[in-house]
């Protein structure tokens, strides 16, 4: 059965990677819409984690951890997890934060993390390294992380970070499980060498039978599906599904299901008609999608 979710917060979700789809509700309303989103029967909400808006008229970006700490207060049993993080700042920072998530959700949250955006790195002056470069930091921080969730010491001097004496004193009783994205062969092995469940926005057979080969086999895998309810929006109909269409996201949500994904979280485009969204898919969307 294909586990459906809710995006709490827009991203860029590629049906088409032309499609900009950003930051579109304030900080308060998010944890609301975690709320409804559990109500209606939804089965797990994910969140961005970026610093900037994909598109400046959007015009929100809070802080997505204290997002996620006012989510998990605000609901019961809807799995959480962050769509995706990229840990530049250090690892040891994400690692505390993932681990203090997972205490607050008594144990709902998976840390997704990816490989950077640019969106994120420059405001730090980081710049942006070779996607091999970047791949190899990330090895090194997932690992950092790994180490810290055992709740041990843990001192590191590698070639990206160092970590000296640090320890996570606040653990769930489960270690928080980590997510990684993937786009093709090289992010597919890393992600089954290191990651308990996989993330692949599109619906892209290829990179799931590639993260199989190389062992991630019967692990979960994660797409994301941006849908518009309620609105006609000409530059993004070829790419989304739009209007009121039951079976228009059926088939766009049947393609993930064919290419072997166990999860696919929706993207209500537009703010203004979220409160319609979740009518309709409490009522006719969540049902049909049932029968996949």
């Amino acid at each position: 059965m294909l586990h459906i979710g809710y995006t709490l917060t827009s991203e860029q979700t590629p049906m088409s990677e032309q499609t900009p789809m950003s930051e579109q509700s304030p900080p308060r309303e998010l944890a609301d819409h975690a709320a409804a989103a559990e109500r209606i029967g939804f089965d797990y909400a994910v969140i961005s984690d970026h610093y900037l808006p994909w598109v400046e008229e959007m015009g929100h970006s809070p802080y997505y951890w204290s997002v996620l700490g006012a989510a998990a207060q605000a609901t019961e049993r809807l799995p959480l997890m962050t769509y995706v993080t990229y840990p530049i700042y250090h690892p040891a920072v994400v690692a505390q934060k993932a681990a203090t998530m997972g205490v607050l959700s008594q144990g709902r949250f998976t840390l997704g993390l990816g490989a950077g955006e640019n969106t994120d790195e420059h405001v730090v002056g980081a710049g942006r390294p070779p996607v091999d470069t970047r791949h190899r930091m990330f090895a090194e921080a997932v690992l950092i992380i790994r180490k810290l969730f055992s709740g041990a010491y843990v001192t590191h001097q590698g070639q990206f970070y160092d970590v000296d004496s640090a320890k996570l004193y606040d653990l769930p009783e489960r270690p928080v499980p980590i997510g990684i994205a993937a786009s093709g062969g090289q992010s597919a092995e890393l992600a089954a060498e290191y990651a308990d469940v996989l993330v692949v926005n599109e619906p892209r057979p290829e990179v799931v039978r590639q993260f199989h080969a190389a062992g991630g086999e019967g692990r979960p895998v994660y797409g994301q599906l941006p849908i518009a309810y309620d609105t006609d929006p000409e530059d993004v109909a070829a790419n989304v599904p739009c209007g009121d269409d039951v079976d228009a996201v059926l088939r766009a949500a049947k393609r993930f299901a064919d290419a072997g994904y166990t999860h696919v979280a929706l993207v209500q485009i537009g703010h203004d008609q979220q409160q319609s969204f979740f009518d309709w898919a409490e009522k006719e969307l969540l049902p049909a999608l049932r029968t996949l």
